[in-house]
């Protein structure tokens, strides 16, 4: 009887937990991320302050959950679209990867913008961020696809001068651990490759793509294939994956 009861309370506080963090999601797609309020959530559930603070003790650690789940959620997708093509075929794996983090991000805005947008105003992250498993396995997924071009796009590099110090001793111990060889230019070209990725990413989410083109998934997908030719690798296959559907 008392691990019934200790299994119902687990459960409880489970699905509690659970309502707490859609609530906190539903005022943020309204209101955006300043609009994430304990005080304002306990309301809606009918809960005392003392109640709801029982389950996060303060807001910092209910958006770091929210940071953790949603980043978490955006490297389930990218893996498995990556992953749903064969691994020798790199280019249709940077394409997968583009086209997944761009239809993730369209589909969640405010998750977007909460992990790579504005600050939360008054948060304050944990000592290591607040999603670091979510964010070594974009580190590592990325520089693994840079890894695989690398031996191609080497050639295409206008700089190839790059240095360990050039990056954060956190990275440079993370790729150095998981890809011992790779040369430091490998991980600058990983940074780029995100770079051009979430460039419009960012640009059509925040609305400022809408009054330029009625085609912003084809203007990516134009992107992304210029990302392949820039690596040296055979578009040829790549353009027929993912075909661009527009978002408007």
């Amino acid at each position: 009887m008392q691990e019934q009861t200790v299994g119902r309370r687990a459960r409880l506080r489970a699905q509690t937990t659970a309502e707490i963090k859609a609530i906190a999601l539903k005022h943020l797609s309204e209101g955006g991320p300043d609009a994430v309020s304990l005080r304002a959530i306990g309301r809606e559930m009918g809960m005392s302050g003392s109640a709801i603070y029982s389950y996060f003790e303060t807001r910092d650690a209910l958006i770091t959950t929210l940071i953790n789940d949603i980043y978490t959620s955006l490297l389930d997708q990218v893996e498995i679209a990556r992953d749903a093509v064969a691994s020798d075929d790199i280019a249709g794996r940077i394409l997968a990867w583009g086209q997944a983090v761009r239809a993730w991000s369209l589909a969640n805005p405010e998750g977007f913008r909460l992990i790579y947008g504005d600050p939360v105003a008054g948060y304050h992250a944990p000592d290591g961020g607040p999603a670091p498993e979510a964010a070594k396995r974009a580190c590592l997924g990325l520089t693994e696809l840079a890894a695989a071009a690398w031996p191609y796009a080497k050639a295409t590099q206008a700089s190839t001068d790059h240095q360990w110090l050039d990056f954060s001793p956190g990275l440079a111990d993370t790729v150095r651990e998981h890809f011992p060889g790779l040369p430091p230019a490998a991980v600058a070209l990983a940074l780029r490759m995100w770079g051009r990725m979430h460039g419009l990413i960012s640009l059509e989410v925040y609305g400022h793509l809408g009054t330029q083109t009625g085609d912003p998934a084809k203007l990516y997908h134009a992107e992304l294939l210029d990302l392949l030719r820039s690596l040296g690798l055979d578009v040829e296959h790549a353009r027929h994956l993912g075909t661009p559907r527009s978002s408007a």
